[in-house]
């Protein structure tokens, strides 16, 4: 198997014969955007066609310019370049702050000093002409899983067979997957922490609660304890919640080193950036399996961009996994909404491709009874979506360890079928990808169950 095709590969852990791809020769020497067909905008360099340095309302889609023969599908762009351009957001704009520098600075020098009403109002003033971004699409950007099923499309037909086996996405054919966390910021939060469990509990959901080692509030080994105790996960969120842990590379290594001590303490396998800033090219400092610091589309946040999928993906040795919905802070008091209908359309959008459900609520604002009785009605949402749908309803620490095993399983032939050998392959389940009439429709054994009604 080509490097080209390695990226198709991991997504749909088929068997490699089905995927004969290559690159066109001389792409360009520069990046830029254009599509891949109508729902996928992609970032770096093409052997045809012209390049933006913007998204624009126009950009040349290279379809017409990918070419097939005896087998072999001919690619005018690098896969993998696309991919982990959008992955870890390698694109014009991403990782983008709405302030400068300086204003960061001032910003949370100040902040304690700060009533909370001015704060949001600050917040909102950067956030003005959010809803005009055309580039990662809101509210949920699959960008990737696009491209992936148009691929594997072409590599179907070019292929001549009539279907393709690969490994389904989640154990025992779940449909999604679905992660609560809980960020912890205060001391009140922290305090309520207690209650928001017997919430959860009470609807069968369990959550990781991201804890800030220093300065924001005490923790004790009781307080870890009754998190796990009850079967809920704890997962390190920054140092001290300053908004300066990527400021500086020198300090960033003074920080992780510190941050990496805590994980050992806590025995936290996973990781939270502070108001999700981030830089991927600097994770290979931190000694964690998964981190969760990076948004599907970014448009609310501090700092813009987004990954632009919906699935768990590698950035070194660490997962990722990706945050897929509005954070609750910015569904109730930046965007002022009074009902959880942006999650459940956002959820219906990754669910439709078997995505990664993951939602961020902080104990520190469903403290309140209006905001609490709002997530309750998520939770009741949620507790519908498992009963309906099959979602898989598990911890951080759980899709991190079937992802990993997933990704070392493999589909090998026996006799005139297929099964699936590896750690773990108890677990998984045998899918099918088959061209209906120029869609891609998957198939899960054992029923064979097509699925499509999920997906667009």
């Amino acid at each position: 198997m080509g490097a080209v095709a390695r990226v198709l590969f991991d997504h749909y852990r088929c068997p490699e014969a089905f995927l004969d791809l290559r690159v066109g020769d001389c792409l360009s020497e520069n990046a830029g955007f254009f599509r891949f067909g109508p729902r996928a905008i992609c970032y770096g360099r093409s052997s045809v066609g012209y390049l933006r340095s913007r998204v624009e309302p126009v950009l040349y889609d290279v379809t017409e310019d990918v070419t097939s023969h005896n087998y072999e599908v001919c690619l005018p762009f690098d896969l993998t370049e696309i991919v982990e351009n959008l992955r870890q957001e390698r694109y014009p704009g991403a990782q983008d702050s709405r302030i400068s520098a300086l204003a960061k600075e001032a910003y949370y020098l100040l902040r304690p000093m700060l009533h909370r009403s001015l704060i949001r109002q600050i917040q909102k003033f950067q956030l003005r002409g959010w809803k005009h971004r055309q580039f990662p699409s809101w509210p949920v950007d699959r960008t990737v899983e696009n491209i992936c099923e148009q691929l594997l499309l072409l590599a179907l037909k070019a292929s001549g067979a009539d279907r393709i086996p690969f490994i389904w996405f989640w154990p025992e054919g779940a449909t999604s997957a679905l992660m609560m966390t809980h960020d912890v910021e205060t001391e009140a939060g922290r305090n309520f922490c207690s209650e928001l469990m017997d919430i959860d509990d009470s609807f069968g959901i369990k959550a990781s609660f991201q804890i800030i080692p220093e300065r924001r509030y005490s923790i004790s080994a009781q307080f870890l304890a009754a998190i796990r105790d009850r079967g809920f996960e704890i997962a390190i969120q920054d140092l001290n919640h300053d908004g300066r842990l990527f400021n500086d590379r020198k300090e960033f290594l003074r920080r992780a080193n510190l941050i990496n001590e805590y994980a050992r303490v806590y025995g936290a396998k996973g990781f939270r950036a502070a108001v999700l800033y981030r830089k991927p090219d600097w994770y290979d400092a931190f000694d964690f399996s998964f981190d969760m610091s990076i948004p599907n589309t970014a448009h609310l946040d501090p700092q813009r961009g987004g990954c632009c999928t919906i699935m768990p993906y590698l950035i070194g040795s660490i997962l990722e996994l990706p945050v897929t919905t509005t954070q609750d802070y910015m569904l109730f008091h930046l965007l002022g909404e009074r009902s959880i209908d942006l999650w459940k359309r956002q959820i219906k959008l990754i669910a439709e491709k078997n995505g990664l459900i993951s939602l961020i609520v902080h104990p520190d604002y469903v403290v309140h009874d209006e905001v609490k009785s709002l997530y309750k009605d998520l939770l009741k949402y949620l507790r519908e979506l498992q009963a309906t749908t099959g979602t898989w309803a598990t911890l951080p620490s759980e899709v991190d360890r079937w992802w990993r095993a997933r990704s070392k399983m493999q589909v090998v032939p026996s006799g005139n079928e297929w099964r699936i050998e590896g750690d773990g392959a108890e677990r998984a389940v045998l899918a099918y990808a088959r061209n209906a009439d120029g869609k891609l429709i998957y198939e899960v054994e054992p029923d064979r169950k097509e699925i499509s009604q999920l997906r667009d």
